[in-house]
């Protein structure tokens, strides 16, 4: 569905320097990037600010056309068939709507459908089913300048899908939603992916969204791939310390347990902290043998540390 090879953009940056004088820079905001996306698949594109994604996505739409290497989307060269891809993507800014901000959001997705030419019959079909998956029957009929965030969130995704593209291409699609709202929208994306086989390419910030949602993961910084796999594999990657809970019978002092640190201790409730390699299960043991344990609870690194150390560079990492 989607190949990029050894792709680039660079930006020339004018900048004054003198009453008269300005200076020119070159911005490379991709470098050398490649990846694939089989058909199906569901894959989050994470990245800190100024990474490169946005710049990635909008090579994959073809607003802009890569300064070297190629990217090919549905088979076809974004930047040069634009129109064609059109047909067979669909593209939502989570922080832009493509709604018509005066008109009902039933008639906004009628002047949609006439873009994408999809034929009425095929049209009214495609919007009952979305209705139903999105629950959007409630405010078919507002305007959409009086639309909550969550709704208008939910009509754009309607509006992007009326053509039945084969790839959806979201940024920050839950982006200031509300609970219910994110639920919403997370559980039509899973249902979307998996009992129509649409692929979706999601760019988020909310690592709540990539745990529920991809099963693989792209990592952009600095214009290159970072990372390129599973959530755990990330984390074995990774790294880092786990938090052990150690709730004894009475209070006491600090555990004294070779290459175990105590974080804290609050009464009889301790936290310890395990290196990286370190076996949980023996540190149960030894603890297990030398005190009255009377509940025990491991707390793993969550996904947001883990992204947050690969972004601080904290190690060497390389794409496989």
């Amino acid at each position: 569905m989607i190949e990029v090879t050894g792709a680039a953009k660079a930006f020339a940056v004018r900048r004054r320097t003198g009453r008269l004088r300005r200076s020119r820079t070159v911005v490379h905001a991709v470098r050398d990037l490649g990846f694939t996306v089989p058909r199906g698949a569901f894959v989050g594109l994470l990245g800190p600010n100024g990474a490169g994604k946005s710049t990635t996505i909008k090579m994959l739409t073809g607003i802009l056309a890569p300064s070297a290497g190629t990217v090919r989307v549905c088979g076809l060269d974004p930047s040069r068939q634009r129109t064609a891809l059109a047909r067979r993507i669909g593209v939502v800014f989570g922080q832009r709507t493509t709604l018509w901000w005066d008109l009902p959001l039933r008639d906004s997705l009628d002047l949609a459908r006439r873009l994408y030419r999809v034929e009425g019959r095929a049209h009214r079909a495609r919007l009952a089913e979305l209705t139903d998956l999105l629950e959007l029957a409630p405010f078919l009929d507002t305007p959409v300048r009086q639309l909550s965030l969550g709704q208008r969130m939910r009509g754009d995704l309607a509006a992007a899908l009326l053509h039945a593209p084969e790839l959806l291409i979201l940024d920050e699609p839950t982006i200031g939603l509300d609970v219910v709202s994110r639920a919403t929208v997370r559980g039509f994306l899973e249902r979307l992916n998996t009992e129509r086989g649409t692929t979706v390419l999601l760019t988020t910030h909310d690592l709540g969204d990539i745990e529920r949602l991809c099963p693989r993961v792209l990592i952009i910084d600095h214009g290159r791939l970072a990372f390129d796999g599973d959530l755990d594999r990330l984390r074995a990657e990774v790294g880092g310390e786990r938090l052990l809970v150690v709730e004894l019978a009475r209070p006491g002092p600090p555990l004294r347990l070779p290459g175990v640190a105590v974080d804290r201790v609050e009464g009889p409730r301790q936290w310890l902290r395990l290196p990286e390699g370190e076996s949980a299960a023996a540190v149960i043991a030894r603890l297990a043998a030398g005190h009255e344990v009377r509940d025990i609870a491991l707390r793993e690194t969550g996904i947001d540390e883990v992204v947050a150390r690969l972004y601080r560079g904290d190690r060497a990492y390389r794409a496989q």
